[in-house]
């Protein structure tokens, strides 16, 4: 990723503050949207709506994608390096 990308992704997640909360609760870890939920107090709508964004620009992954309910996510390598700079 070179350094226009960079800030460009840390634009589009600092503008929104559901994508922000989000994405710093994935951190390096692995959650479900309830716990990310419950972790920033964003309701789960808002949270599946970031995740949606995130995944989109390839910053967040689901692990368990043809799961209804309890999907997990975490962060792409990009999610990762966009971390470091938030």
């Amino acid at each position: 990723m070179d350094e226009k990308e960079l800030y460009s992704l840390l634009g589009f997640v600092k503008v929104s503050k559901y994508r922000l909360k989000t994405l710093k609760s994935i951190g390096k870890s692995f959650k479900m949207p309830t716990e990310i939920s419950r972790e920033t107090g964003l309701k789960t709508n808002q949270v599946s709506t970031a995740l949606i964004d995130l995944k989109k620009c390839n910053l967040v992954v689901c692990l368990n994608e043809e799961a209804k309910k309890g999907r997990l996510y975490r962060c792409s390598d990009r999610g990762l390096k966009v971390l470091e700079f938030l």
